[in-house]
């Protein structure tokens, strides 16, 4: 347990699971067909990532594809589709859609009523268009009917405990709900039977290739010798470990809270520990930099080169995956 401590609120938790279950109105409906991205774990399972993918898949393939955000801790408010020009863009309409919106080029709304942001996105498409929403992060938000309900499992998450003990949402049971059920290769020995028993029958599981994307042609040694790493994401010892695997010799990497937002303080702290450390550079992940305004930016800049690493997710069999959902949106 991560919080053994509130282990016995687990049960009041589960309890309220199953009200919120029988309670439940009916789902909306929209006009054209949705696929849900989600997990059973509060974060760092890697859906942004994910729906990156398949955002891409899709659009190879001519499909015309929107994505559906919450936009969590966003400062505005009502239905949103994400501008990623606006000065302050991750602010104003959340760190992920608008990472999403970037590596996509696809429409992305952020607004809590997923129905009406996706309603929205359906009138405002061309004349005769039947497009696809992409639901991120939608396991749990089943308000909104979905043709295809996919769901990540880690190999951290077979071995957590609900909320607030651990950081499961909801019981690893709740597979069941899922039409395709995503694996990384890399942990594939290790799960692969218990999820397998987890899914129900006529589930697609699928693996993915996760893997940090570095700039050409220094790639790890773009930013020196000596860089530090920073990041504020749900998992970051993923970020760490990646890293030192990829043999970029981090001198440490600087944690922040999830989805914190980034200010003059924590630069300064920044290169207050680059100094210390007699740091060449900089790491970050993509999620960071959206967050960096270009005054930050600079002042990183100014002291070495800031080096943006994105985490790729591939599928193991991309033509086969996207077959597999075509056969299912018909």
């Amino acid at each position: 347990m991560r919080r053994p401590w509130l282990a016995p609120f687990v049960p009041l938790y589960a309890a309220i699971l199953r009200l919120k279950s029988n309670f439940a109105a009916a789902p909306k409906k929209l006009s054209w067909p949705v696929i849900s991205v989600g997990s059973v774990s509060a974060g760092g399972a890697g859906k942004t990532p994910i729906v990156i993918a398949l955002a891409k898949l899709l659009s190879e393939r001519g499909h015309a594809v929107d994505v559906l955000s919450r936009g969590y801790k966003r400062e505005s408010t009502g239905i949103q589709r994400v501008d990623p020009t606006h000065e302050d863009a991750a602010t104003f309409y959340g760190d992920e859609p608008v990472l999403i919106e970037r590596a996509t080029n696809v429409p992305v709304y952020v607004g809590t009523d997923r129905f009406a942001s996706g309603t929205l996105a359906e009138q405002s498409a061309l004349t005769g268009e039947c497009g696809i929403h992409l639901l991120d992060d939608g396991f749990q938000h089943r308000q909104l009917a979905r043709t295809i309900d996919i769901a990540l499992i880690t190999a951290e998450d077979l071995i957590d405990t609900l909320i607030p003990a651990g950081n499961l949402r909801e019981p690893l049971s709740t597979l069941q709900l899922a039409d395709i059920v995503i694996i990384r290769e890399e942990e594939r020995e290790a799960v692969e039977k218990t999820v397998t028993r987890l899914m129900r029958s006529g589930a697609l599981l699928w693996s993915i290739h996760r893997r940090l994307h570095f700039p050409q042609p220094l790639g790890v040694l773009s930013a020196g010798l000596r860089p530090l790493a920073f990041c504020a994401i749900a998992r970051p010892a993923d970020f760490a470990a990646a890293l030192a695997q990829a043999g970029c010799g981090v001198l440490d990497t600087v944690i922040y809270d999830d989805h914190a937002r980034y200010t003059g303080k924590q630069i300064a702290e920044l290169l207050a520990i680059a100094k210390h450390l007699n740091a060449t550079g900089f790491f970050t992940t993509e999620k960071d930099a959206v967050k960096l305004t270009p005054d930050l930016r600079e002042q990183l800049e100014a002291f070495g080169p800031l080096i943006i690493v994105p985490l790729v997710a591939e599928f193991l069999y991309p033509e086969r995956s996207a077959r597999e959902l075509e056969s299912r949106l018909t």
